[in-house]
């Protein structure tokens, strides 16, 4: 697999001016950079990190159905499992770009010709941009390998011959796929190093303004470093046990997320083209693919027995249809079906995440909460930490925080997933990745289920899921590019054999 180097041009960076003079003895231009700085490449990373973990095609019409929180309206084929080849082929070119621009920053940070230079202008100490630049390299590799499963990877920390991503000079175009077996424990390990080089230094600022994520607070950046070890390392909790007690304690006493101050989030804006990836899929789009699912609205509502309490985040997360009421799109109907049912009679996306400046969270407080819920084995505290964090999050009254904290069903594995679910909304690759490690929830409908009774165009009805592909339930990982069965066919093959046939009811390692 080979990656282009691509590095974009930033909307409002200075160009630098050529009239300077030139030492024509060199031959060399004093004041013209022989590469791309790195506070360039970090915003380019960021906001192209984001936008692939969010887009259309994988997000929108993969993940978000996937868990059932979303439905579509029209061209209903994604949320029955037929998803085209070609989503997969530009989530996984458009990821190992960001994974390029990173491993540039660090090759910039290591080279003893550049290493002096790219500390200028407050971009901080080497070691520190090649932290940060570890910790996001981690989070974009989580993003592949919780796809598609094995894949070509690569470690700053390890030289595993089987991590052959990225390689250059000589380019490498037919990299192995590691496994997740060896993945996993290698993030943790990135993760763990990173976390605490930028504690050493966490009175310092790397990036400066050009980190739009945390504006170079290294502090922050160590915080959200452990909080994702928490995450990582329980996908590890029943396969490698010690792994998980260890890391997840280790994390929790160096430091993880305490409030929604802590939170990872990427902010977009109102100007053309750095808008949100939802605004840009309906707003910008003049579309109305995507509603509240049947199933997402009736568990706010209180309207599921495992927890009937009406949620005051319905509010936020759905409109109201045009007669004033929530009322969810039924879940997976075929495209005739879904065709009977206008946008103005159902709850399209909320206005608040579908706005253009909407900050998109990569990890908040309220998962770090829900993780120590489980590590304490389901504890009421944390849990209701989690769920008070969720809500403030998005707004909610205190007093209605209060009243439905109180009206909560108790910790118990069940109703804390439920919880987490909940809490996960816009985070769907997550919330996904959760569902396949826990079962939970386990009531998102599979073949067969009816998700409409009742009247349409003055006849009864009754609509069943029948998804096209894959096993009846939810779709386990997507298929990997087409251009990797020719392009890298030995180590594509090497894959299938070892993790089962690329299609989407193999369930990857990780979630067995």
């Amino acid at each position: 697999m080979k990656v282009t180097k691509i590095y974009s041009v930033i909307t409002g960076l200075i160009l630098i001016v050529l009239t300077s003079c030139i030492n024509e003895d060199l031959n060399i231009d004093p004041n013209r950079p022989t590469f791309v700085p790195t506070t360039s490449l970090i915003v380019t990373a960021e906001k192209k990190l984001v936008d692939n973990l969010r887009n259309e095609s994988v997000s929108l019409r993969g993940s978000a159905l996937f868990v059932q929180q979303l439905s579509q309206n029209t061209y209903t084929s994604q949320s029955r499992y037929d998803i085209p080849f070609g989503y997969s082929a530009e989530y996984w070119s458009e990821l190992y770009k960001v994974l390029n621009n990173l491993q540039e920053i660090i090759d910039l940070n290591t080279d003893p010709s550049t290493k002096d230079i790219v500390t200028a202008s407050g971009a901080g100490r080497n070691a520190n941009q090649i932290a940060i630049s570890r910790i996001l390299k981690s989070y974009a590799y989580y993003a592949l390998t919780d796809v598609f499963g094995n894949i070509p990877y690569n470690s700053y920390g390890n030289n595993d011959p089987d991590f052959q991503a990225l390689q250059q000079n000589p380019d490498n175009i037919t990299p192995k796929y590691a496994s997740q077996e060896k993945i996993y424990p290698d993030i943790l390990n990135e993760l763990k190093q990173a976390a605490d080089t930028l504690l050493k230094y966490s009175n310092e600022v790397t990036f400066g303004k050009s980190d739009i994520i945390y504006a170079g607070n290294n502090g922050k950046w160590a915080k959200f470093a452990n909080s994702l070890r928490l995450r990582f390392s329980t996908r590890l909790k029943a396969k490698n046990p010690d792994l998980y007690q260890s890391h997840f304690s280790d994390a929790l006493n160096k430091g993880v997320f305490t409030s929604n101050d802590d939170n990872a989030v990427y902010k977009y804006s109102t100007v053309a083209p750095n808008e949100a990836p939802l605004y840009r899929a309906t707003v910008t789009a003049n579309r109305k693919d995507f509603a509240i699912s049947h199933i997402f609205v009736n568990l706010l509502k209180g309207e599921n027995s495992q927890l009937p309490v009406a949620d005051p985040r319905l509010s936020v997360y759905a409109l109201k249809n045009s007669a004033g009421n929530f009322v969810g799109l039924p879940y997976g109907m075929t495209e005739a079906q879904a065709g009977k049912f206008s946008a103005q009679n159902i709850s399209l996306p909320g206005a608040l995440y579908n706005a253009a400046n909407y900050g998109e969270v990569l990890q908040e407080y309220s998962e770090v909460a829900f993780l120590i819920s489980e590590f304490n084995e389901w504890s009421q505290s944390d849990y209701e930490k989690a769920v008070k964090a969720s809500l403030e999050k998005w707004g909610i009254p205190s007093a209605d925080i209060q009243n439905y904290v109180n009206a909560l069903p108790a910790a118990n594995q069940r109703n804390v997933l439920n919880q987490k679910y909940i809490a996960l909304f816009t985070q769907f690759l997550e919330s996904w990745s959760e569902y396949r490690r826990t079962g939970y929830p386990n009531f998102l409908v599979k073949r067969n289920d009816v998700v409409f009774n009742g009247i349409v165009e003055g006849e009864n009805v009754s609509y069943t899921f029948n998804p096209l592909f894959g096993d009846g339930g939810v779709p386990s990982r997507l298929y990997y590019p087409v251009k990797e069965q020719t392009v890298n066919k030995e180590s594509y093959q090497d894959a299938i054999a070892s993790q089962g046939g690329d299609v989407i009811e193999t369930k990857l390692w990780i979630f067995k």
